[in-house]
């Protein structure tokens, strides 16, 4: 054995390690972590760190949600760049007056579903896992008969942009996607937040929330199904929030989400 694993102190939780990314078991040389250990400390804090700074490239999500047969529009909030952005989370959480003259100005209006795709505090999330929920939300939405506004491209935004862009739209229910805070072992995670009635008045207790959604964690197809089943509870009872309980893993409540439906879409979307 050489030296330096004589210095190594093993944690006895180690075998727990395969069940969590969550830095548990990491050991230890005298009072401090093991070398190895803390340079994949400094890579992952600097992998957080370039997720909340990488650029959102609307451009690209507009061309892929045209090969699904959606059209995008997009805006910017009153946050004029990134680091204003983060100093001032309160702009980050309206639209910009141009984004929101141009949104009361779009003519077709008042669809049912209204989705915002936001960059948030990760748009690296936003490009990796926004399409692929989309995708696998589109056959809900038509068995359900939703109609779909225009999806909006957020830049510089919060969850409570969602609300101004729904209320502009007059949609009667706005879904945005957003690139959540970055953790140390998940700087790629999106979230889902979903309101009834979307105005500037809302409040976080009027908004359902699903959140861990990446390959790792929540995988697209189970977002997919828990987003529209509350879309379809939320049609139907005409709220959301804290008075709206995401019951979608009681077979007994589907509705016309129904288990041998997700199964074909499942299916479906491994082909």
């Amino acid at each position: 054995m050489s030296a330096d694993n004589d210095l190594l102190h093993p944690n006895p939780w180690q075998a727990l390690r395969q069940f969590t990314a969550a830095r548990i078991a990491l050991g230890r040389t005298g009072a401090s972590l093991p070398t190895h250990e803390l340079l994949k400390f400094g890579l992952a804090h600097a992998q957080a760190r370039d997720a909340v700074h990488q650029p959102f490239i609307s451009e690209d999500l507009a061309s892929q949600l045209a090969d699904l047969g959606l059209t995008s529009i997009t805006v910017n909030s009153a946050a004029p760049e990134r680091s204003t952005y983060l100093r001032r989370p309160d702009l980050g959480r309206k639209l910009s007056p141009q984004s929101r003259e141009q949104l009361c100005a779009w003519p077709d209006k008042q669809a049912d579903v209204l989705l915002v795709i936001g960059d948030g505090l990760s748009s690296k999330a936003v490009h990796r896992q926004a399409i692929p929920l989309v995708a696998a939300l589109l056959p809900y939405l038509q068995t359900l008969g939703l109609s779909l506004a225009p999806v909006v491209l957020a830049h510089q935004s919060r969850v409570a942009l969602g609300d101004d862009a729904g209320e502009c739209l007059q949609a009667k229910a706005v879904v945005i996607l957003i690139g959540e805070r970055p953790g140390l072992s998940s700087p790629d995670s999106l979230g889902i937040y979903m309101t009834w009635g979307p105005n500037t008045q809302r409040l976080e207790s009027e908004r359902n929330c699903i959140s861990n959604i990446r390959p790792e964690g929540l995988d697209y197809p189970q977002a997919a199904f828990k987003l529209a089943w509350l879309l379809e509870q939320s049609f139907q009872r005409r709220l959301s929030g804290v008075q709206l309980k995401d019951e979608s893993d009681n077979p007994a409540l589907h509705g016309c989400v129904s288990p041998t439906y997700v199964t074909e879409i499942n299916s479906s979307i491994s082909r």
